[in-house]
């Protein structure tokens, strides 16, 4: 991993830490424990960036996304944000293969709902809350899909992999 790799993945890893730190009981996150099931505003959308970086920056990225909500929430919610880190790398392994990005966010989709309701009934309330949070879990990524595609294009330069000369 080079220099711009590690600082761009540092920095995204930071916004995915901050995020449900900063919005933590505020009306940007929704959090039911009952059902373990959270809502935090653009929490996908540092992952979702990585993805244009590298796979080793899309785990990077997931994992501190899994130790913010680990911290802040639960085990059971920071399990769910640990699948940011498998639908991140997938995404970014999609991305070097030349898919663009708005392929990739939605074939990480699918994974990214099956897993985080997968982590809550086995891990959780139940095949129900599981269900409940996998559909949750759609929205939530479309939502901040949006978000990450309108951010996209300010940030491409920076994002984007360096050839060498």
């Amino acid at each position: 991993m080079g220099t711009r790799e590690i600082t761009v993945g540092g920095l995204l890893t930071a916004v995915a830490l901050l995020i449900p730190f900063a919005f933590r009981g505020t009306p940007l996150q929704l959090f039911i424990p009952a059902l373990n099931y959270s809502a935090t505003f653009a929490s996908h959308v540092p992952s979702m960036l990585s993805m244009l970086v590298s796979p080793a920056v899309a785990a990077l990225v997931g994992l501190g996304s899994a130790v913010g909500f680990t911290i802040t929430l639960n085990p059971v919610i920071g399990a769910r944000a640990f699948t940011h880190a498998v639908w991140g790398v997938v995404g970014a392994l999609l991305i070097r293969r030349g898919w663009p990005f708005w392929a990739a966010l939605a074939a990480a989709l699918p994974i990214h709902a099956v897993g985080e309701g997968l982590a809550v009934w086995w891990l959780g309330t139940g095949f129900q809350a599981g269900l409940f949070v996998a559909a949750g879990t759609v929205l939530h990524h479309l939502v901040d899909s949006g978000i990450s595609l309108a951010v996209f294009r300010l940030v491409l330069p920076v994002l984007r992999p360096q050839r060498a000369a």
